[in-house]
């Protein structure tokens, strides 16, 4: 399997992220599902060059803590 550059892979199959004006994106991790020619199903991850082992980690669990429970940001007026 070779490292290929997958930005033009992931618009065409559709991939939004909610962002702000002026937001700028620093790291990602992707885990694609993938189909094989022989028809196998297989999960591969990709990430960018500056992320690290500890970071990708970090980012994985907090993306499932997110996806578990509905997580959102509170709203400025709910502070205290």
């Amino acid at each position: 399997m070779a490292e290929q550059h997958i930005g033009q892979m992931l618009d065409a199959i559709g991939l939004v992220a909610d962002l702000d004006e002026g937001d700028m994106a620093m790291d990602a991790i992707v885990i694609l599902k993938v189909i094989k020619a022989d028809g196998s199903v297989h999960l591969v991850k990709g990430r960018s060059d500056a992320v690290d082992w500890i970071t990708a980690l970090g980012m994985v669990t907090a993306a499932q803590a997110v996806e578990n429970s509905g997580y959102s940001l509170a709203d400025e007026d709910d502070e205290p």
